[in-house]
C-alpha cells in the first residue's frame, strides 16, 4: 500500500496515483491518504483541490483521516509533501525500518533539482492548485517509472 501524507495536497496526489494505477495488476497499488494532524478528520477534500483534480479528469473519493504508526506498518511506501509532514510522520515511531518507507513525493520528480517540497496552496487562487497538480503529476510519473523497472 502507498500512503500519501498531508491534508490539502495528499488527496490530490492520491487521486492521481489511484487513477493512473487503477488497471494495474502487478504491482497492485492500493492508495491511502492521511494527514499528519487531526484538524480535518472526517471531512471531505478541500473544495479547490477536488475541483482541480476533477477538472484534470481524476475521480477520487476522500474523507480525511490521520496517519498513525499502525498505518505506517501496513504501508510499503509513505510519500510526504513537505519537511513538516516528514518530521511529523517520523515522530510517530522510533522504528528505523518504518522510517525507511518515508520519502518526499518529489524525490521521484527527476525533472527538478533542489527543493523537493510540494507547496501548500491552501487559501491561494485556483492557479496555485493547478501548479501543485503539475508537480504531483511529474512526481507520480517518476514513481511509476521506478515501480515498473
Amino acid at each position: 500500500m502507498v500512503c500519501l501524507g498531508n491534508i490539502c495536497r495528499s488527496p490530490m496526489a492520491a487521486a492521481v496515483l489511484a487513477n493512473r494505477t487503477s488497471t494495474w495488476s502487478a504491482p497492485k497499488i492500493l492508495v491511502d491518504s492521511a494527514g499528519t494532524s487531526n484538524w480535518h478528520v472526517g471531512e471531505g477534500p478541500n473544495p479547490p483541490s477536488k475541483k482541480t483534480w476533477e477538472a484534470a479528469g481524476y475521480k477520487f473519493d476522500h474523507i480525511a483521516s490521520e496517519m498513525t504508526a499502525a498505518r505506517m506498518e501496513k504501508s510499503d511506501l509513505i510519500l510526504v509533501m513537505d519537511r513538516s509532514n516528514h518530521r511529523n510522520v517520523l515522530s510517530l515511531t522510533e522504528n528505523q525500518e518504518l522510517h525507511g518507507k518515508v520519502h518526499f513525493l518529489r524525490d521521484f520528480d527527476y525533472t527538478i533539482a533542489g527543493d523537493r517540497e510540494v507547496p501548500d496552496p491552501y487559501s491561494l487562487p485556483d492557479s496555485a492548485f493547478e501548479e501543485v497538480l503539475g508537480m504531483v503529476e511529474r512526481a507520480i510519473d517518476g514513481l511509476l517509472q521506478e515501480l515498473t523497472r
